[in-house]
């Protein structure tokens, strides 16, 4: 798949206790080693079960690729099952399901990702398979072009035919003016017709190497128990030069866009995202901090300003929540989505919003509310941590994007230091005109054909 959702999950909870154990899980770190060939391993010993994931991640993704190659490290993910000379189609899904595991991949903008997981004593058979296929890969044409068939039809039902996926990937493109982030992870209809299996293959021996990926093991492991095995099975494999990385910025001030979408759909929508850093593109700074908290202002559970104001009691939206992803290489996106309610005008929803985040510009937030939702996004971040598998995920994605485990603890601490002055001021400097993008969905009747091919495409697109 090509997607991972890292919205936060967004909880109700204010119970003082949880947030006492902040400090006391912070006390278990991750330990780490780094193999010669540049390979590092982080390990988080919990022997709460026996049982463990294991993940290898490769920092490469959507990001890393130009025109003419949009699609390819999502194309490669898939191929990644097709086998190796020791261990042939299927053989790898098979193997992890004889011995009871589960296993699947996801491809994102800026890294891909592996995972099992097992029973915490089928630590061998993970990394065996996974170092196999970092450097022996099957890339045939055979297995490429029935594979590049099946990537062509996920990008037809998950966003040619359907509604939001199409409008959100036509929001990104327009959203990114300068970063890559602007081209799909599915890559565009073009370059999947034409991305040959020579290009898989060069684009493989180019990134999936032991110094451009580093592995995450949570669960019931002893940490250097896992270090002897990792130098066993990836240890022998050699690094390669990597590509220099090019530092890459958004513009300063991108001026306001706005894109109308008039297509079949079932429900309008509205989407209104504002350009702003993260904890990589602005460091030392607590204006991502300051983000994080003000969209839990405004959309962070039930009892938030929009769900509160424009769900309840204007009754102008049936749903309506905000996303934004701290942790990226480059800038990120603060997108509000909505959608109105039946007869209500999306010109109105719009001006609605508006409104309610002119009142955050205008008039600080009360200590009180403010103190009340940093104890939710607290309290959030360690029910986070309490999943191995999403534990496990933070800390690959941190250490994709730049930083690297600590961060866990950092956000707790950068999130009690943001004060209302520093909501006022982030809300002031980025939700601003010159920072915006504005997506609009408008419904067109639906043809029986339509309807159909609606019905393959499930729940949201989630890019």
């Amino acid at each position: 798949m090509f997607n991972l959702s890292l919205k936060p999950l967004r909880l109700s909870i204010c119970c003082t206790l949880l947030l006492l154990s902040c400090s006391a899980f912070a006390q278990t770190t991750f330990q780490s080693k780094t193999l010669d060939n540049g390979l590092t391993i982080y390990v988080k010993e919990d022997h709460r079960a026996p049982v463990l994931i294991t993940e290898v991640w490769y920092k490469i993704g959507s990001s890393y690729e130009s025109t003419g190659d949009t699609g390819i490290s999502h194309l490669l993910e898939h191929m990644m099952f097709k086998g190796t000379p020791k261990y042939g189609l299927g053989e790898f899904s098979r193997l992890i399901a004889e011995n009871g595991g589960q296993e699947n991949a996801f491809t994102y903008d800026d890294f891909t990702a592996y995972y099992q997981q097992l029973a915490a004593d089928k630590l061998p058979l993970s990394f065996e398979l996974e170092a196999d296929r970092m450097r022996h890969l099957n890339l045939n044409s055979a297995d490429f072009n029935k594979e590049i068939k099946v990537v062509r039809e996920e990008r037809r039902w998950r966003t040619d035919n359907n509604p939001l996926g199409k409008m959100v990937e036509q929001f990104l493109s327009q959203a990114y003016v300068a970063l890559p982030y602007h081209n799909p992870t599915v890559g565009w209809p073009a370059d999947l017709h034409n991305i040959t299996v020579e290009d898989l293959r060069a684009w493989y021996q180019r990134w999936y190497a032991p110094n451009n990926a580093f592995v995450v093991v949570v669960g019931d492991v002893k940490a250097n128990d896992v270090f002897s095995l990792a130098q066993k099975y990836f240890g022998p494999l050699k690094s390669m030069t990597l590509p220099a990385a090019k530092p890459q910025l958004e513009l300063d001030n991108p001026g306001a866009r706005r894109i109308q979408l008039s297509i079949p759909a079932q429900v309008p929508m509205l989407m209104i995202g504002y350009n702003v850093p993260t904890i990589i593109s602005d460091k030392n700074s607590l204006d991502p901090y300051a983000l994080d908290v003000l969209s839990n202002i405004l959309a962070g559970g039930d009892s938030a300003r929009l769900q509160q104001n424009l769900v309840r009691h204007q009754t102008l939206a049936s749903s309506i929540d905000i996303n934004y992803e701290l942790y990226k290489r480059f800038s990120s996106l603060f997108v509000i989505e909505a959608v109105p309610q039946k007869g209500v005008n999306l010109a109105a929803l719009e001006k609605a919003i508006r409104t309610q985040i002119k009142v955050l510009q205008q008039k600080p937030v009360s200590t009180a509310e403010l103190e009340k939702v940093k104890r939710n996004v607290i309290a959030n971040n360690v029910y986070q941590q309490d999943s191995i598998k999403s534990l496990a995920e933070t800390v690959g994605t941190l250490t994709a994007v730049g930083s690297d485990w600590h961060e866990i603890d950092h956000y707790v601490e950068e999130v009690q230091k943001v004060t209302p002055q520093d909501v006022q001021r982030v809300a002031q400097r980025y939700l601003i005109p010159s920072q915006e993008t504005v997506g609009v969905l408008t419904p067109l009747p639906w043809s029986a054909t339509d309807s159909a091919q609606s019905s393959l495409n499930g729940g949201a697109y989630v890019r």
